[in-house]
């Protein structure tokens, strides 16, 4: 049996979470892979996956020989394209993960364009607007917006974004413009419960400062919440200006308070902590940040481990 190839096997198959799904992924049969995943348990003499009517889902073990053989995967790759050399073509499989309005609006209609300069590379997107454990989910990179909530992560500043105070015309017609940050007390906020997001905002103007805690009756838990409150007319909200980047250039949407500085929100790459991070996730962190000018973001580049 060859190893690296029953390796790969069984990543497919947690990654697809079925034989069936692994063995589309890999252009051979089911029972091919069925076989190869039996061989492997019989040698390592343990059991890798919990079979069930639905799904297959690894054991103890087999999430521990997951993390490994991966890595392994990544680096054999990796030798072979040192060996081949720098135009080596990326080749296989990327799996990223990024919030579910980002991803939507800024990265999947420029990905056609990644796409064709890397024609032997598929990619799987998970669209999570949570924290979620890079390694278990077996993700390459995440694209993660706002202040990093571990500090030991391996990542990378690709982008930097302004904040706002954004509405519809209606909206400020009906409820009045506001003047000051204070004003807003007096309208209704739709709060984002995620990371960088909350009630509590600090305004900045030249030396002054000062600070508002919003309320209102619409809390989201995801940006798309975000959108379509806004544009639904429930309210004002703060967000980035990527988020509405379309409606501020056609008018649907309008900033106020433009005289008020917000913190700014980051835009960062993050690689699975442990590993090194693949030549395909590198290209693609690289790609986004070359892109990220269309959307609103100012690129900026900064390491960290």
């Amino acid at each position: 049996m060859d190893r690296l190839a029953a390796m790969a096997a069984f990543v497919r198959v947690v990654d697809a979470g079925s034989f069936s799904g692994a063995a589309k992924q890999l252009r051979i049969g089911q029972p091919a892979v069925s076989k190869t995943i039996a061989q492997l348990e019989d040698r390592l003499g343990a059991r890798l996956l919990l079979r069930s009517t639905h799904r297959l889902t690894p054991t103890e073990a087999g999430r521990s020989f997951y993390e490994r053989a991966k890595r392994a995967i990544e680096e054999a790759d990796e030798a072979e394209l040192a060996a081949r050399g720098a135009a080596a073509a990326l080749s296989g499989r990327l799996r990223f993960c990024g919030p579910l309005s980002f991803t939507r609006l800024l990265v999947l209609p420029r990905l056609a364009i990644f796409l064709a300069e890397h024609p032997g590379l598929d990619i799987d997107v998970v669209l999570d607007d949570r924290d979620i454990d890079l390694i278990v989910a077996g993700i390459d990179v995440a694209l993660l917006i706002g202040r990093l909530s571990d500090s030991a992560v391996t990542a990378r500043k690709i982008g930097q974004c302004q904040r706002r105070v954004i509405g519809t015309p209606a909206y400020f017609a009906a409820k009045g413009m506001p003047q000051t940050p204070a004003d807003l007390l007096a309208h209704h906020a739709i709060v984002y419960e995620q990371r960088d997001g909350g009630a509590t905002w600090a305004f900045r103007q030249g030396t002054s400062e000062t600070t508002v805690s919003v309320s209102g009756r619409l809390r989201v838990s995801a940006g798309e919440g975000i959108r379509e409150g806004v544009l639904a007319g429930l309210g004002f909200a703060i967000a980035s200006d990527w988020l509405f980047a379309p409606e501020l250039k056609s008018g649907a949407v309008q900033a106020v308070l433009t005289d008020w500085l917000l913190p700014t929100v980051d835009l960062w790459a993050v690689f699975p902590t442990g590993r090194q991070a693949s030549a395909k996730a590198r290209a693609f962190a690289s790609f986004v940040e070359s892109e990220m000018s269309i959307g609103g973001f100012s690129a900026s580049g900064l390491e960290r481990e």
